[in-house]
Formats: structure tokens, sequence, C-alpha cells
């Protein structure tokens, strides 16, 4: 099963792409947005959970492009 995405800040300023539990960023980005567009893309093709993280560490989105659990009536 795949992970889900995270978009996480840097120390140094930049933004990463990283996999829940893993401990090396998948890839790493100068713009926040840079590294949302690459990281939706990946969790969409996983089918997997996104989380995009504010510079202090708390989480200000989070999309599901995997299977819902919970049918909704619309």
């Amino acid at each position: 099963m795949a992970a889900n995405k995270h978009v996480v800040p840097r120390p140094n300023g930049e933004w990463a792409v990283r996999s829940s539990g893993a401990a090396k960023a998948t890839r790493v980005f100068e713009s926040q947005a840079d590294a949302i567009k690459f990281g939706r893309n990946a969790a969409r093709k996983d089918g997997v959970e996104f989380y995009v993280h504010r510079k202090d560490g708390t989480i200000r989105q989070r999309d599901s492009y995997g299977r819902d659990p919970v049918a909704s009536k619309g």
C-alpha cells in the first residue's frame, strides 16, 4: 500500500515532498507551490491522502485521493 504524501518545510527555507514514515524527502523544491503541484500529482497517482503543512509544521490543508470508507449521501 502506498504511503500518504506530505509537503513539509525544511530548515533552509525549501519545501519537500515526503511520504508518511519516510526519513528522506522524495523531492525538494525552492517554492511551496512547486512542492504542492508535485505532491498532489503523486497522491492522485497512488490514491492516498495529501497533506500540506505550514512553516510551523501544522497541517493547513488535507485532500483525499483514496477510497473514502464512509459513503456520503451527497
